[in-house]
């Protein structure tokens, strides 16, 4: 008779960064992971919050502001013994300036911040729910540089 793992649910939240045509992905070569910038959100804390103070701790960068909601997702998974069940909340974020901030020793250790092109960095995220994400950041991407480009007029003939 198999013995049902004990579950624990948390929320947590990211953020997408999407700059000159790249994505900041994290390489997290300890687990031989690509992920996107994510972490719990504290007690009290909103999503909003929480996705840019653990993108900016993940990834140094501090200059950063909520440029769309991505929406919500569920992901479950097995790890050590206990059944997780996490609802992750994502934002596009747009980098507005160069500040950085230094990052935490443990997310400096464990977390290699490198821009990719966005046609190749869905392909580099390892999981499913991740990759996903990332779709739905670049589409918001696009469809915002759609939106302010200054509309094409035909020449008008002498």
């Amino acid at each position: 008779m198999a013995t049902e793992l004990a579950t624990k649910e948390y929320i947590a939240a990211g953020g997408v960064i999407i700059h000159d045509g790249q994505l900041l992905l994290l390489d997290r070569p300890s687990r031989q992971e690509v992920r996107l910038p994510k972490g719990h959100v504290d007690p009290g804390e909103s999503h909003e919050a929480a996705a840019l103070r653990e993108t900016a701790e993940e990834t140094g960068l501090s200059d950063l502001q909520i440029a769309a909601d991505l929406g919500l997702q569920t992901v479950e998974y097995d790890y050590q013994g206990v059944h997780y069940r996490r609802t992750e909340h994502y934002f596009l974020l747009d980098k507005i300036g160069d500040g950085q901030q230094p990052r935490p020793p443990k997310d400096a250790e464990q977390f290699h911040p490198f821009w990719a092109p966005l046609d190749q960095a869905v392909a580099l995220l390892t999981y499913p729910a991740e990759q996903e994400m990332a779709r739905r950041a670049i589409a918001a991407y696009r469809q915002a540089q759609a939106q302010s480009k200054p509309p094409a007029y035909p020449q008008q003939q002498p």
